[in-house]
């Protein structure tokens, strides 16, 4: 069995694998596509980085260790598929979809999150104490309010010794429960567990300050050497210890930041444009298709089969990549729907071409697919240089546009030049159809240009 038989065979088998592994990458669809902030709302901020005295100036280094920081404490929230990207040389995009609490996302972002162990006198840490109390109180005025939270906040850790360990020599930190009273704790573990231990052996008996960005948060008494963990216990919520512990394992951020652009997207906007971009995606690509059934007949109809795989492939691509869906990711997929349309377009004129100079239809396919492939090939690799170069280049949404476009251009080349020549291929080679009126070209016309130039 030679080649030419065996041809056709093997491509329906490559059609068939690629439609099941994109059915079985795609499916279902509502969880493998994630949508962007545009179509499932949520929050976006922009964050403006400034220079310390610990650190002068904002290079791409310290862009891209504060981007890490940010993103792990993010990842520490739970929000799901968050986008963090870099913008210009000292700021960071943070888009936050269907975020819960947009508040309290923005309270982690801008974080500091220095902790710090200080030995604190007695009677310091029990005033500490005494306003930390007082502040829960429900009944507090705003005086005792204010005097409060500037003993909590700064004059407890002015009060206090120097700074005998930092959050930045822990190992790791976890939300916990006390053994016996199942009071919420955070656990942690020491780096050095000798010089830790050192420490706490030197000082049992006394107050361990613990500060959060120099705010006190508790100063337990250290009763016994701590060596590799310990805990921190306090008047803490179960909340309060899941973020105490995402705020101490994601690390301090390396500069100051501060959020200077801050947008919210409520869900039901989002779910607006995502019915709208999708009614006005199904009504242009219903339009096309009728339209090449209209204009090219069966050609046409075998062409809407091809641009059905490719946007089956093209949700494989979205489901398998983890990309994000946008409105602008929206745009360009269905930019690439015109360029595949645009294909088939110049593959069905050069093959009506043929037959209107007297070409069989069998030769006028072969000669019609060879003679528009240049054309096509050149149309489609301009844009996806293009395509390429901007994702590359571009960030946010400008890098979901490029990519949905990159992709949706190389698969209907494919789809144009290998999946609707295969379909025209079995028609023809078969002749299960081979009417010229049926490709578009009416019987009388077959021929029209050679008997017109022997006329003249």
């Amino acid at each position: 069995m030679n080649w030419k038989n065996l041809k056709n065979p093997l491509k329906a088998l490559v059609i068939l694998a690629v439609v099941a592994i994109s059915i079985a990458s795609a499916w279902p669809i509502q969880q493998k596509i994630h949508l962007g902030l545009d179509l499932e709302g949520g929050s976006r901020l922009l964050l403006q980085l400034y220079p310390t005295a610990e650190v002068p100036q904002i290079t791409s280094q310290v862009q891209e260790e504060t981007l890490e920081v940010i993103e792990r404490r993010i990842n520490g929230l739970g929000v799901s598929e968050p986008t963090i990207t870099k913008q210009g040389r000292d700021r960071i995009l943070v888009e936050l979809p269907a975020v819960k609490n947009p508040d309290e996302a923005e309270r982690v972002l801008k974080q500091v999150a220095v902790l710090e162990f200080k030995i604190v006198p007695p009677n310091i840490a029990a005033q500490a104490q005494q306003y930390l109390d007082m502040l829960k109180a429900p009944n507090i005025t705003a005086a005792q309010r204010a005097t409060a939270e500037k003993y909590v906040n700064e004059t407890a850790y002015a009060l206090s010794g120097p700074v005998v360990y930092s959050g930045k020599d822990l190992k790791g930190a976890q939300a916990g429960y006390q053994q016996q009273g199942g009071a919420p704790i955070v656990l942690f573990q020491t780096k050095d567990a000798a010089t830790f231990g050192a420490l706490t052996t030197k000082n049992v008996g006394r107050p361990l300050g613990i500060f959060l960005d120099h705010v006190y948060v508790e100063a337990p008494n250290i009763n016994n050497p701590i060596f590799g963990s310990g805990e921190i216990e306090g008047n803490f919520t179960a909340e309060d210890t899941i973020l105490l512990a995402n705020e101490l394992n994601a690390g301090a951020l390396p500069v100051s930041v501060k959020i200077i652009e801050k947008e919210t997207i409520g869900p039901t906007l989002g779910r607006i444009d995502l019915e709208e971009s999708l009614r006005a995606s199904a009504l242009g690509l219903g339009l096309v298709l009728i339209f090449m059934i209209v204009v090219y007949r069966l050609p046409g109809f075998l062409a809407d089969v091809a641009l059905a795989l490719y946007v089956l492939v093209m949700v494989a691509i979205f489901a398998i990549s983890h990309a994000t869906l946008t409105l602008p990711s929206i745009a360009g997929f269905v930019l690439s729907v015109g360029m595949a349309v645009d294909a088939n377009v110049l593959i069905f004129e050069r093959i009506k071409e043929e037959l209107w100079n007297g070409k069989s239809l069998r030769a006028a396919v072969r000669v019609g697919f060879q003679r528009a492939f240049t054309a096509v090939f050149d149309s489609h690799f301009t844009t996806i240089v293009g395509a390429g170069v901007l994702y590359m280049l571009g960030t946010g949404t400008v890098q979901g546009f490029a990519f949905a476009l990159f992709w949706g251009t190389v698969i209907s080349l494919v789809t144009a030049v290998f999946v609707t020549r295969f379909f025209v291929d079995m028609l023809v080679d078969n002749d299960l159809a081979t009417a010229p009126a049926l490709y578009g070209v009416k019987r009388e016309e077959v021929g029209i240009f050679s008997r017109g130039a022997a006329e003249t």
